[in-house]
């Protein structure tokens, strides 16, 4: 008799957990402790959830598991970036990147195995685009570097203090890793909200960030059910450009971008909207473009983060000179809006912006895998 695959936990936030216990004949306090030693414990072990009934553990062990992705590379920048390598089979893999700063910690999230949006600039999205990450693997992603981090988890006592960060060396989670996760819609709300829930990870939802190309139903959709803090990859500042270098503009034009950031800024944790520009030498950095960057964003509260082009093979793109990045700063500054440019971090181990691509195999046509999503998400 052929057994069934044991399911997974680290696919369901409370909600979904609650109803996979109930179809045990289990209460629902049973699913809040199993999230707890999930999650906040990293216990991936039933025999050493203590508070939970012998019986059931011993059930849990024949028809669950709690398996994140399996780590197979671990690197470590000379400025403290850290880069994992995750297996996700098939001979796929994803990369997950911990930033650590004086104060705080950053995680970037991977939410899919390549990406089909293609945009010119981008290491991640030359390899191609094979599947959508699950929600197991992409929680897992913070399950483990928690683990493999050794980071602390706060005690009772620290949460009803409401001192959220006790101890806490990931503070931060940026969806800015492979993929586009609005074009992974499902499971990258189930991993935030797992991300946001007390039970587990108790983030605040201004301290997680997702960063989409500009899939506009999806946004509004973000909006309605899981609003976090928002970063759109603009790279651009007038649609015939913007089509070359992000090619979902095709579909969703700066007009309809920057109506949909003005909705998603009714419901935000922050009052406004940061959007990343890469800085691409002779592409678009010139005081021109700053300037209409300055018109196009005039009604939508935001900030800038300009980020010098991270190089990578047969790319076609050149960085911009610091002293070009500068002026364009201030232009942006002079106009009123708050400007930073991102410190490289974490090259050596080709874990900065725009050069995660781990070991992706081209299984579809782009194009076609890039319409289906942004359709899909209506």
């Amino acid at each position: 008799m052929k057994m069934n695959t044991p399911v997974n936990l680290l696919d369901f936030d409370i909600d979904g957990l609650v109803a996979w216990f109930a179809g045990l004949g289990e209460k629902p306090f049973r699913a809040r402790q199993v999230m707890r030693w999930m999650h906040r414990e990293g216990c991936d072990d039933f025999d050493a959830m203590t508070d939970v009934a012998k019986s059931l553990r011993a059930r849990l062990k024949d028809i669950a598991v709690i398996r994140p992705p399996v780590p197979v590379r671990d690197s470590v920048s000379t400025d403290g970036t850290r880069k994992w390598l995750l297996d996700v089979g098939n001979a796929n893999a994803v990369e997950t990147v911990f930033i650590p700063e004086t104060s705080r910690g950053t995680l970037c999230v991977s939410s899919q195995a390549g990406c089909a949006l293609d945009c010119a600039f981008c290491s991640t999205g030359k390899q191609g685009f094979n599947r959508n990450l699950s929600a197991a693997e992409i929680i897992g992603q913070l399950w483990l570097a928690n683990k493999l981090l050794g980071a602390a988890r706060e005690t009772a006592a620290d949460l009803e203090a409401g001192d959220k960060d006790n101890g806490r060396i990931i503070s931060n989670v940026v969806m800015m890793g492979m993929g586009e996760p609005l074009a992974n819609f499902d499971n990258v709300v189930t991993a935030l909200r797992l991300m946001l829930d007390d039970h587990a990870y108790g983030l605040s939802r201004r301290r997680v960030t997702v960063s989409t190309s500009g899939i506009v139903p999806a946004m509004d959709r973000l909006r309605d059910e899981c609003p976090v803090a928002l970063a759109v990859s603009l790279h651009a500042s007038n649609d015939a450009l913007r089509d070359r270098l992000v090619p979902i503009n095709q579909k969703y034009p700066l007009r309809e971008l920057m109506a949909a950031c003005q909705r998603y800024l009714e419901r935000a944790p922050r009052d406004f909207v940061t959007f990343e520009y890469v800085m691409l030498d002779g592409v678009n950095d010139s005081d021109a473009h700053a300037h209409e960057l300055v018109a196009l964003v005039r009604d939508v509260p935001c900030k800038f983060n300009l980020i010098p082009f991270n190089p990578f093979p047969n790319s076609g793109f050149l960085r911009s000179g610091a002293e070009r990045i500068r002026r364009f700063a201030g232009i942006l500054i002079d106009a009123g809006i708050v400007t930073t440019t991102r410190k490289t971090r974490g090259d050596d181990v080709d874990a900065a912006c725009g050069q995660l691509a781990g070991q992706v195999q081209d299984k579809t046509r782009r194009t076609m895998v890039r319409l289906k999503q942004s359709t899909e998400i209506r």
